[in-house]
């Protein structure tokens, strides 16, 4: 255990200090001086997970259905990242984005995506020729691309970190290093039973990432949808081949999956990645390559929804094992818009695990999804763009929250 101890009573307690739990935490905090926040979390460090395996893009809000909680949190959850990086000095940057179509058959993906975005409010979006993509990237190659010029990148540890920071200076304890076993109902209360013991709390929030839909069901919240992870490893780019990528260039996204292809994106570190590949992951916290949990594979192959996915792209299946056999596939995928890239330019990269609802019917969930049992509100899927529309998405969980009835 380090940190804050655990207090035996609280307020509101939050289970899981990743980057959604930790702006949840602060904005309660915030809005509601004095009020005993506890966020308890089971590795040694603030957003260990997703939020510190992520690509580290800050989104523009393009993809999204317009309408959607991710179409409306990210927008304005980018704005106010941006404006919380500056005020806290924390690495940041505009670096800008390329969404690039291939050939003439992409262009009704890349019109739709433009359609989406401009519905969604996206600063600055517009569509580019041919020799304006060279303007822009100038060794990306393309019929036509997407410009977003506010999507960007940040160092997504170092605002949760300093997340953390506002917790604490605003009362709020932050626990790490401290498992959560359960979150029940106990006399108009929530018992939260952890590895310190247990704190009572008037209601409790579940921001728990790849386990998410275990705590839920354990409190008696449907099994729909069930988390399903997916490992996306990377490579990286030589440092002398950097030069070949200014910021982000993605491809056109198969829009049936809420996936978004092999892309490239430069890092606050100047790093940039190839990636990622997107497998059925043999752990929830398959960071390593061998890391392997019998209960995790068990779940997702005994999940009906793990089945019916497959049946429907198990053609997209086979290409993301070739992607992660190959390391010249992957890289090939890349050199459809960046034609200079070779295998010889890439080393290993890194590898994160995205945390995703899938349902009993295999539909892929691509939103936002909430659950509540009695007292306690559950992030159910909170996948990209968490990590972008998380001062967003904490103003809607402390809204949902704030209306716990009282004892």
């Amino acid at each position: 255990m380090s940190g804050d101890p655990p207090p035996n009573r609280c307020d509101i307690a939050i289970v899981g200090a990743g980057i959604l739990g930790l702006a949840a935490a602060r904005e309660l905090a915030n809005r509601r001086p004095g009020m005993p926040v506890a966020v308890l979390e089971k590795e040694d460090e603030v957003g260990y997970h997703q939020t510190g395996h992520s690509s580290g893009v800050v989104h523009a809000g393009i993809y999204y259905a317009p309408g959607s909680l991710k179409a409306r949190l990210c927008t304005t959850g980018a704005h106010e990242l941006y404006e919380y990086c500056e005020e806290r000095g924390i690495p940041h940057e505009r670096c800008g984005k390329v969404i690039v179509a291939t050939s003439e058959a992409e262009l009704p993906g890349l019109a739709e995506l433009e359609r989406r975005g401009h519905a969604n409010g996206v600063p600055g979006l517009r569509l580019v020729e041919a020799h304006e993509i060279r303007e822009i990237e100038p060794h990306a190659r393309g019929v036509a691309a997407l410009h977003s010029p506010k999507t960007g990148i940040a160092d997504f540890p170092a605002v949760a970190r300093a997340f953390a920071e506002d917790v604490r200076n605003a009362g709020g304890t932050v626990t790490t290093g401290t498992a959560v076993s359960e979150v029940r109902e106990a006399r108009g209360e929530v018992a939260v039973d952890h590895a310190g013991g247990t704190t009572i709390a008037l209601a409790a929030l579940v921001c728990a990432g790849a386990w998410s839909d275990r705590f839920a069901v354990r409190a008696g919240a449907p099994a729909d949808p069930r988390i399903v992870p997916f490992r996306g490893a990377y490579l990286r780019l030589r440092p002398e081949r950097r030069e070949l990528v200014r910021g982000l260039i993605y491809p056109v996204p198969d829009p049936e999956l809420p996936f978004l292809g092999v892309h490239l994106t430069r890092h606050i570190d100047g790093e940039v990645l190839i990636g990622p590949t997107a497998l059925l992951s043999p752990a929830r916290d398959a960071y390593r390559l061998r890391t392997a949990r019998a209960r995790d594979i068990r779940e997702s192959l005994a999940w009906p929804g793990t089945w019916r996915m497959a049946r429907r792209f198990w053609r997209t299946g086979l290409d993301e094992i070739g992607y992660a056999a190959s390391r010249r596939r992957l890289v090939r995928a890349a050199a459809h818009f960046v034609p200079e890239l070779e295998a010889g330019d890439v080393v290993d990269g890194p590898a994160g695990v995205r945390a995703q609802a899938l349902g009993r019917d295999g539909r892929l969930i691509d939103d936002f999804v909430f659950s509540r049992t009695g007292r306690t509100l559950h992030v159910r899927n909170a996948p990209s763009p968490a990590a972008t529309s998380a001062l967003a998405i904490a103003r809607e969980v402390a809204d949902r929250l704030c209306n716990v009835p009282p004892r």
